[in-house]
């Protein structure tokens, strides 16, 4: 799929205290390491989210620079590669997901958007579907991260998915 960008400062609050520690350790400590850790700890908290959300992906590995991550593995559909990339994506301090996962079954890519202030899913499905009743359809492809369709924010990246007639 390629790279994703997303916004910093949008999306739930993952990294807390111990990345802001491993980045402040101690002086005996060379930057370049405290570095190391913190993008460790990181590329952690982002295997429990997928874990979580019990997305099957196989091999998972990450190697996480900052606010940047490099996603590898298998999964049997083009969804749950969009969902982890969506999952990844949508925590803050991530801004982009270079996406390198392979698709066992490949299937047309969704759409991706990024929500913005006032919008709701019916919103989003009449400017796509043609039809806001269609928002069922969003919110389906994008479980679970989402967990109830009234609760989407400004900023957050959601899957779009061809209507199958």
């Amino acid at each position: 799929m390629g790279l994703f960008s997303f916004l910093k400062h949008a999306g739930t609050k993952l990294f807390g205290k111990e990345t802001k520690a491993a980045s402040a350790a101690p002086k005996e400590t060379s930057s370049t390491d405290r570095i190391t850790q913190a993008n460790k700890l990181k590329s952690m908290a982002l295997r429990g989210v997928i874990e979580s959300l019990n997305l099957p992906i196989q091999n998972l590995e990450m190697e996480v620079n900052d606010d940047a991550v490099i996603v590898y593995g298998q999964t049997d559909s083009q969804a749950d590669r969009e969902r982890v990339v969506l999952a990844i994506g949508n925590v803050d301090g991530i801004a982009t997901v270079d996406d390198r996962i392979s698709v066992v079954n490949p299937e047309p890519e969704a759409q991706f958007y990024e929500v913005k202030k006032g919008d709701t899913l019916s919103k989003i499905a009449k400017e796509y579907y043609g039809n806001a009743m269609k928002y069922p359809v969003i919110f389906e492809a994008n479980k679970p991260m989402l967990k109830d369709p009234n609760l989407i924010y400004p900023g957050q990246v959601l899957r779009i998915p061809a209507l199958n007639d």
